[in-house]
């Protein structure tokens, strides 16, 4: 406010000033400061008795210096006029009035309006209201920060502690990797201490684009999931992976972000969506053939048998030219077909009875858990996605005798029992 800033520029005490006169000055013609104090002076000297008389107030320091703002313009003055008083308020108010008689500043004709007389310890309390609040919260910020911070240094030296270094590579692991039956592989150390803030204790880091070994062997015996980062680098630390490794899951932090900055609901949803890794890397075009002979993802169940199933001979193309339908399509074929062109782009699955009713619509990327607990009389999968290994295993076990899918990928081992059908048999 501009009265407070003139109070501030005023030589008074402020333990003894209780009021502010603020007054407004018209004059027609031009004026100065010293005229209007000595206009005040003269024209109420004698007019209020000697208790009132502005000189011995000013002299025993009842009322302060009188601070006078006036300018000119266009041959008329107008200005402000402000007076402190210790006064009671009934003396400030008569001075106040007093102020009114004056008709002349100098030689020219003048008026004086009170505009207004504040409580100047009002004033105060309000600017130590505001200055109180200010500083209560910078106190509580600066309170809640050493708070956070402490708790944050504590847990980041409890995190620290717990990173192990696992394997001959001396990878940074979580304290779980020896004991889990499944791992999380991530880039580097700082996105196994972000996984660990989320409670995550079972990650380990490849360290660099060179998979060393140490991860190729836990693969083989473990459920592994990759989660990389959104950018280029996490798409080339994947591509190798796929070609190193068998890759289970495949899940990605947000595009153009890092697993080491991602906040534990960004984390569990990501884990949340993840794929499998060979339909990952069939749809998202990464890896090779290097890739799809290692990335052979069987049921957890089975996990251990995995080499044997790499073992198994592949049957000859012939025969499975043999199960590929004739151009002319059967009825079931044409539904298959129209469904699967239905489902094209969505990414999800269609579960049908022995009725060709759909019994359950699923996503894609969940499809290879909601086969373990498939409908009794599920006897028929079409879906927008890759035909895998795992799928398959799943429906041999589900006594499930038709898959369809987009595209299949490098099999190891067609069951006899399933009947596959993929975008290119029914075209």
């Amino acid at each position: 406010m501009r009265i407070e800033r003139k109070v501030n520029k005023m030589n008074i005490d402020p333990s003894t000033t209780k009021y502010l006169v603020k007054a407004r000055l018209v004059a027609d013609g031009i004026v100065e400061k010293p005229d209007v104090v000595g206009a005040i002076f003269g024209q109420t000297e004698g007019l209020l008795g000697d208790e009132l008389d502005l000189r011995d107030l000013q002299k025993s320091g009842r009322i302060g210096r009188i601070e006078v703002e006036v300018g000119s313009k266009q041959g008329k003055s107008e200005g402000e006029v402000l007076i402190p008083s210790s006064l009671d308020q009934v003396e400030t108010v008569i001075l106040a009035s007093a102020l009114e008689t004056i008709d002349r500043v100098g030689p020219c004709k003048a008026k004086i309006n009170i505009e207004s007389i504040e409580d100047v310890r009002i004033t105060k309390r309000a600017r130590i209201i505001d200055r109180a609040r200010e500083l209560l919260g910078d106190l509580m910020k600066q309170s809640k920060t050493t708070g956070i911070d402490l708790t944050e240094s504590v847990r980041q030296s409890v995190q620290v502690e717990e990173v192990i270094y696992y394997g001959k590579d001396r990878l940074p692991a979580g304290p779980n990797v020896p004991d889990s039956d499944s791992i999380i592989v991530v880039e580097g150390r700082s996105d196994v201490l972000n996984l660990l803030k989320s409670g995550i204790k079972n990650a380990i880091a490849v360290e660099g684009t060179n998979i060393p070994k140490t991860i190729s062997d836990l693969s083989r015996e473990r459920i592994v999931t990759a989660f990389v980062d959104g950018d280029r680098g996490g798409e080339l630390i994947l591509r190798e992976l796929l070609q190193v490794a068998e890759v289970d899951f495949v899940t990605r932090a947000p595009r153009g972000q890092e697993v080491e900055e991602l906040t534990q609901k960004q984390i569990m949803k990501c884990l949340r969506n993840k794929i499998p890794g060979e339909q990952f890397g069939e749809m998202f075009g990464l890896g090779g053939e290097t890739a799809q002979a290692n990335n052979v993802v069987a049921h957890t169940a089975e996990k251990t048998e995995r080499i044997e199933r790499m073992e198994a001979v592949n049957a000859p193309r012939e025969e499975r030219e043999e199960r590929r339908p004739m151009k002319k399509l059967s009825p079931s074929q044409q539904k298959y077909k129209t469904m699967l062109t239905e489902l094209s782009s969505t990414l999800n699955a269609k579960l049908l009875n022995d009725k060709g009713a759909v019994v359950r619509e699923v996503p894609s990327k969940e499809l290879a858990n909601v086969l373990k607990d498939a409908p009794k009389d599920t006897v028929a999968v079409v879906f927008d996605g890759v035909i895998t290994q795992r799928i398959l295993d799943l429906a041999t076990e589900r006594k499930i005798g038709t898959v369809v899918g987009t595209k299949m990928s490098n099999v190891t081992k067609q069951p006899s029992s399933v009947e596959i059908w993929t975008k290119d048999d029914l075209n």
